[in-house]
């Protein structure tokens, strides 16, 4: 799981909107570049299917865009734009679920954003690496099974490292909520991984 976002980050979110906000066509890349995990990983974990995740991200950009265009320099200043853009993607797997009324409940390893990131060592062991991507596909797997308030708070705190504020713009619920939906969701990881280990 990642790390919670840094004052760093706050600052970087900051000079993006900024940076949007005084040219939208000249940013809106950079802002792609940056976001793109973020959406693809939401879009992956509701869909399980890269492919259709990859259609729900261009989407959430294109969605993205065209909402920017219509607003004030102050009001794209004012966003919090990984919360704002992570509830834009959410509305979207939603829609998309409601449309075709199912879910999978496994995620393939190919394209998990959660994969593992190449070795520092050039020449890693290969069980480490097989380990490594063992481990990864079974929290996948873990996060997949929670209830979906659990997963979602949980996957944009740990896995996406969104503040507790921006979980709760993201999700549209009070920041208490979303930290006692996210401390459930652990809870049920931990004992999930638990009754694995003691069958």
């Amino acid at each position: 799981m990642t790390r919670p976002p840094t004052t760093t980050d706050d600052a970087a979110e900051r000079t993006l909107a900024a940076r949007l906000a005084h040219d939208l066509d000249g940013g809106f890349e950079a802002f792609v570049l940056v976001e793109q995990d973020l959406v693809f990983g939401i879009a992956l974990r509701s869909t399980g299917d890269a492919a259709a995740a990859e259609d729900l991200a261009q989407d959430a950009f294109v969605r993205a865009y065209r909402a920017l265009a219509t607003y004030d320099a102050e009001r794209i200043r004012s966003l919090q734009l990984r919360a704002w853009l992570a509830r834009i993607t959410m509305n979207l797997c939603r829609n998309r679920a409601r449309a075709r009324r199912s879910r999978p409940n496994e995620i393939a390893w190919d394209a998990s954003p959660m994969a593992v990131a190449p070795p520092a060592d050039p020449s890693p062991a290969p069980e480490s690496v097989v380990l490594r991507r063992e481990a990864d596909i079974e929290w996948s797997a873990r996060l997949a099974a929670l209830p979906d308030r659990y997963r979602t708070a949980v996957e944009l705190r740990h896995v996406h490292g969104l503040s507790y504020d921006e979980c709760a713009v993201a999700l549209d619920r009070p920041v208490n909520t979303v930290k006692t939906h996210v401390n459930r969701g652990v809870a049920l990881l931990r004992a999930s991984m638990l009754q694995e280990a003691h069958p």
